[in-house]
């Protein structure tokens, strides 16, 4: 995660999903309810992607101005609770909403940032 007052905020998490429930868990994906959608743009998250892989692993990315501010605005959003509940049982050892729970991975590149810092 990195940021800074000029510098947007990237953020990667990972997630297990259950071998079991992979196919649910495109399913519900493929048609994430509008009021979701909605929510999460409003949080200020922006450039969202989840990604997949046949084991179960699920790694998420997105790009916020303030991850404090957004992650409030989905803890406090009636829908966002609503759609972790529904989601809640696709995981594996779930023991809590996952947008919460997930562990967020530290950032170790970014290519314009090096770039950046090689011109100076």
């Amino acid at each position: 995660m990195t940021g800074g007052p000029d510098h947007v905020t990237r953020v990667c998490f990972r997630l297990q999903v259950a071998a079991e429930h992979l196919d649910a868990y495109r399913e519900r994906h493929a048609a994430v309810w509008p009021a979701m959608l909605r929510a999460i743009a409003a949080a200020g998250r922006r450039n969202y992607s989840l990604f997949l892989d046949e084991d179960g692993l699920l790694i998420g990315y997105y790009e916020t101005d303030s991850v404090a501010d957004a992650d409030a605005s989905l803890a406090a959003s009636e829908v966002a609770t609503a759609w972790e509940e529904h989601m809640q049982d696709l995981f594996d050892g779930a023991t809590g909403r996952a947008d919460q729970t997930a562990r967020v991975l530290p950032e170790v590149f970014h290519l314009e940032d090096q770039l950046a810092a090689a011109a100076d």
